[in-house]
């Protein structure tokens, strides 16, 4: 459609204003309204924001780059039921008419030329898990559901009853914005559920994700509740994973990870490309799981349901969860990903060390068959695992010059920048834990 039938369709829908959205370094929708009739100075040169104001840009305060501007991506336009005579847009990030190292969709376009340039194409299916939530009167979080208490509450129907006005209200958005859903289940911790859709090319799942967190913080909002990415908001509980089901198809439609007559049904370039993931997973780490919060989750830890999922050991298994990497009949779970990632960074990361193994025909070890939690527990050699914390992931990225030269520096810089920052003020905060423990202690 060309820009001039996109203002002519929209208006007939009602559609007066365009919400240009772009996504800042942490994973959070920015943008601003701006008129549909001006839409095409939107898509040529972009909706212009202040760029030292939004995080990790590195955008200086003065002259021709200090200004950010998101360019509307005309094939994404489509109206927000939650947003009245609203249109959304995905733009991404320019500076200085030159498309932004620093923005994290060019981050991933990049990334997604050197597939091109085999012909490739990524596909991608994402597992959004989240917890519903609010506040108490003295501000503490809790389960929106004070119902929601059992013991081992997955798959509970009775959570999902009562519930079922937020969980319709999804449904019924989502379908109306385009999304193939295909199940809505509650999840293994209290407060938890899980909404699947169907797979997509890598940067339309990446966009079609924020657009479910969009949807999801607007249509919990309406319910009185708050919609949370937080990996693991309940200590006893399981944390919440973003799983991706990674495959690659070539020029004439053909599954490049599949072998029918390998053993786990993989082929050469999948075993490289595991491989990848595997040497890479402490840097990857920094990215996949970037918050403190995250390694909360990314911990060898009882949980209240008497079962976890914690990938964290640096290995792959079929069907196996107990490993970083699953893989099924020539697909790729990748589970180190939680939903506080910035979800473009966190994909193009992932194919760039994927790739990386393959480039170098990376030999992946033996595979895993065996419950990894069992293992633990009988006291036997366990492969290396994941950094405990967000510290020791933000220094393994920092080292790793083959991942940052492939990301690209700038936004290697700026990212462990601000990682760095948020690591130093936790660590100059005084939880409640140490109050207990060390107060009168000595």
């Amino acid at each position: 459609m060309t820009i001039e039938s996109t203002i002519e369709a929209l208006t007939t829908q009602g559609i007066h204003s365009v919400l240009t959205q772009f996504t800042d370094m942490h994973g959070v929708a920015k943008g601003k309204l701006v008129p549909l009739q001006n839409l095409r100075e939107w898509v040529e040169t972009g909706a212009g924001f202040a760029g030292p104001s939004i995080w990790g840009t590195g955008l200086p305060r003065f002259g021709k780059r200090s200004e950010y501007y998101a360019r509307v991506q005309l094939e994404s336009l489509r109206p927000l039921p939650f947003m009245p005579g609203v249109a959304h847009a995905v733009c991404d990030g320019f500076a200085g008419d030159e498309p932004l190292e620093t923005c994290s969709r060019q981050l991933l376009k990049r990334q997604l030329q050197r597939l091109t340039q085999k012909g490739w194409t990524l596909w991608v299916g994402i597992e959004p898990e989240f917890f519903l939530l609010n506040q108490d009167e003295q501000g503490h979080w809790q389960r929106a559901d004070r119902l929601d208490q059992l013991d081992k509450p997955s798959y509970d129907l009775k959570t999902i009853h009562r519930n079922r006005g937020f969980l319709e209200d999804m449904r019924a958005t989502l379908t109306e914005l385009g999304f193939e859903l295909q199940q809505i289940d509650h999840e293994d911790a209290v407060g938890q559920y899980e909404i699947n859709y169907r797979f997509d090319a890598a940067l339309a799942a990446a966009d079609r994700f924020m657009l479910f967190k969009m949807t999801a913080h607007a249509v919990a909002q309406r319910h009185g509740m708050t919609f949370s990415c937080m990996p693991k908001p309940f200590a006893t509980a399981p944390g919440s994973g973003l799983h991706f089901h990674l495959s690659i198809t070539d020029a004439q439609g053909r599954a490049v990870f599949t072998d029918e007559t390998d053993a786990l049904q993989l082929s050469a370039p999948a075993y490289q490309f595991v491989a990848g993931l595997l040497e890479h997973a402490d840097a990857l780490a920094a990215v996949c799981a970037p918050t403190v919060n995250s390694y909360k989750r990314l911990a060898s830890s009882d949980s209240a349901s008497g079962t976890t999922w914690s990938p964290v050991w640096k290995s792959y298994g079929n069907n196996n969860r107990t490993c970083l990497v699953r893989t099924v009949a020539g697909r790729i779970e990748w589970r180190l990903p939680d939903p506080s990632c910035n979800v473009y960074a966190a994909i193009a990361a992932t194919l760039a060390a994927g790739l990386d193994g393959i480039d170098r025909k990376l030999k992946a070890p033996l595979s895993c068959e065996a419950d990894l939690y069992q293992l633990l527990e009988m006291g036997v050699s366990m492969p290396e695992r994941l950094p405990r914390d967000l510290h020791a992931a933000i220094e393994a990225l920092a080292s790793n010059q083959s991942l940052r030269s492939l990301l690209g520096d700038a936004f290697c810089t700026e990212f462990i920048r601000l990682k760095r920052q948020e690591w130093d003020e936790y660590c100059q905060q005084v939880t409640d834990w140490e109050l207990q423990r060390y107060a009168d202690g000595f």
